[in-house]
């Protein structure tokens, strides 16, 4: 079979999710789990676009090993340069420029004609080249593009070096038959066309990105961008998850074969979800928390007897263990194999942190499932400096009382602080305890919450995005009162907000200042 090339755009394309901003020491450990996975390509930021973006695409080049590290570049020589400065220290490393050829962006966005975008096209290809031998380049929004130019730029492009052409459907505006066409059209009217792979990137604005990109593969693309749980911009990407494992079940069909472990894209897609805070609908194939559930007596009767009644993939092969529960008697020994079936090899300070937050719960919860323990592990391990802890809580609540919040905060120092404050609800109440603490301007753009299993004793999961100093901080925690796992989710935000405000040099004085509202 010939080998599918799995280009992850989930630190790039997948950051551009509205409130999906990401740490560099976030996108650090994503990068790796990428790796882990076994993608052939990890796209790691647009380096000229931040001073954030180019340290985060630097350090990912640096000390990410495996795949291909690609930074994105628009056809203009400062992006070659900000792209090849941040990716130069790298062992394997992508250029990967790009400009529109439909006539909507030459005249509505570039105010170019089509002759000044081909002699760009060439001429940053031919730049990207001096730098790197693998260059790649994109024609956006090229499903909108007239296909006679586009087979011009391709083969322009070709010439000057470009080692892989991505064919975009920028705004998911094609369909399956008709983007397999024009991969087709491509092999045949661009001459050069062998001397590079042909790729797609296709975005799900009409739910079609998935199967847009299956019909490039069989029309011959060999390349597929994509992101973990199809983040993205507007309504997302191409599913990584969804593309691997349709080659995988269907190899008949497709004809490919892919790098991928799959028994990682389970614990992939958790570290996304959990990292940016993009909940992962129940119902999403592969990954959602009922893409193997059977509810219908029928079913259940059919799996039972035999799981290929109802099932056309192993739960396992995606990563997901068994479904035994451990209790509040289980060990740390336990605790510690039940993580490695999970696929995490945790060292012991991070078990030793871990078992203290699992007997916690499991004295409240009669079992503790793997959706469970992955809250925990989310909750507990982290790559955050923890500047503040949540000592202590206490909230009063009802009607027609006034809810009313006392927290302590252990401060870097050591020192413990304790406010009290009134609020709306006992969130609220909380939260303005917090802030009399902290004293970081912020103001609270979401807050949602979710029950990680069913049951009266379920485990809560809060989700909260901040924003200060015109950046979005992502936080959570994982609690069975929810209070508590609310003031967790805050204080993990707070601690991102606090270390970059300290990175920066913002705020020396973080923790010691008044109270700020939200």
């Amino acid at each position: 079979m010939d080998k599918l090339y799995i280009f992850d755009t989930t630190l790039r394309d997948g950051e551009q999710s509205p409130g999906a901003s990401l740490t560099s020491s976030e996108k650090l450990e994503i990068a790796f789990q990428l790796a882990d996975l076994g993608v052939d390509i990890i796209e790691a930021g647009f380096p000229i676009t931040s001073p954030d973006d180019f340290a985060a695409v630097r350090r990912i080049a640096m000390e990410v090993k495996g795949p291909v590290i690609t930074g994105l570049a628009r056809c203009r020589p400062e992006d070659i340069d900000a792209a090849w400065e941040a990716l130069k220290d790298g062992e394997n490393v992508r250029i990967h420029t790009f400009i529109a050829t439909s006539d909507i962006h030459l005249t509505h966005k570039l105010h170019m004609t089509r002759e000044q975008a081909f002699e760009q096209a060439v001429d940053m290809v031919l730049r990207a080249k001096r730098y790197t031998s693998d260059v790649e380049f994109s024609p956006e929004d090229a499903t909108r593009s007239d296909w006679n130019y586009l087979y011009q730029v391709l083969e322009g492009v070709i010439d000057a070096g470009a080692t892989t052409i991505n064919i975009p459907d920028t705004v998911g505006f094609t369909t399956p038959i008709e983007l397999g066409r024009l991969i087709s059209s491509i092999r045949e009217h661009v001459p050069n066309v062998h001397k590079a792979v042909i790729s797609v990137h296709c975005h799900n604005d009409l739910g079609m990105a998935v199967s847009n990109s299956l019909a490039a593969v069989l029309a011959g693309a060999r390349q597929v961008e994509c992101t973990i749980n199809g983040i993205g911009e507007r309504a997302g990407n191409a599913a990584l998850e969804e593309i691997v494992m349709a080659t995988n079940t269907r190899p008949e069909i497709y004809q490919v074969e892919t790098g991928i472990d799959t028994k990682q894209i389970y614990k992939t897609s958790r570290l996304v979800s959990s990292l940016t805070g993009i909940l992962v609908q129940p119902n999403k194939a592969v990954v959602g928390s009922n893409a193997f559930a059977h509810e219908a007596g029928i079913h259940q009767d059919g799996v039972l007897k035999d799981r290929s009644t109802y099932e056309i993939m192993d739960a396992r092969d995606v990563g997901l263990s068994s479904t035994l529960v451990l209790g509040k008697l289980s060990g740390r020994h336990a605790l510690r194999q039940r993580f490695e079936e999970m696929g995490y090899n945790l060292s012991d300070e991070e078990v030793n942190r871990a078992f203290v937050r699992f007997k916690e719960i499991a004295d409240k919860k009669k079992e503790i499932t793997t959706k469970d323990l992955e809250a925990i592990l989310a909750d507990e391990i982290t790559t955050v400096p923890e500047a503040y802890q949540v000592a202590r809580l206490q909230v009063s609540s009802g009607f027609p009382a006034i809810p009313t919040a006392t927290v302590s905060l252990r401060l870097p120092s050591g020192e413990e602080r304790i406010e009290v404050a009134t609020g709306a609800g006992p969130v609220d109440a909380s939260y303005q305890a917090i802030d009399k603490i902290i004293g970081l301007p912020v103001r609270l753009a979401e807050y949602s919450v979710r029950s990680v299993t069913g049951g009266i004793d379920a485990l809560g999961e809060v989700s909260v995005r901040i924003e200060s100093g015109g950046r979005n901080f992502h936080g959570r925690g994982a609690d069975p009162d929810i209070i508590v796992a609310s003031a967790k989710a805050y204080i993990n935000a707070l601690n991102k907000a606090a270390a970059a405000s300290v990175e920066s040099g913002d705020r020396a004085d973080v923790g010691v200042a008044g109270p700020a509202g939200i």
